[in-house]
């Protein structure tokens, strides 16, 4: 199955997803699927599909969390940083992490 046409499954199974919502979606499922030929069946691609919907929503929902600390921790002095806000840091360097390993299929990094 090449991308073109896991796009065109895609549209068929959400056709109100946006272009950039499927384009995702082709990444996201090529890189966890290395045999696309899987999810030729229509079940199988709807369960994958479904799966990398609740993965980009999880690290949606995260990735708002981590940009709200992120910007109450801006106001302040970093120098003045407490041991939470240190963490507050270390929290959303992992959230990116975890949203880069989505599009780019690597691993996360363990922190």
């Amino acid at each position: 199955m090449t991308c073109h046409d896991l796009a065109y499954r895609i549209q068929q199974l959400e056709p109100q997803a946006s272009a950039q919502d499927v384009a995702r979606a082709c990444l996201m499922l090529a890189n966890s699927h290395p045999d696309l030929a899987a999810l030729d069946q229509a079940e199988r691609l709807q369960a994958a599909w479904r799966d990398a919907c609740l993965k980009l929503q999880f690290a949606a929902d995260q990735h708002a969390a981590m940009t709200h600390e992120l910007e109450a921790l801006a106001g302040s002095d970093p120098a003045k940083y407490s041991h939470e806000q240190v963490w507050v840091l270390i929290r959303a360097i992992k959230v990116q992490s975890q949203v880069l390993q989505l599009y780019a299929g690597q691993p996360a990094l363990d922190v």
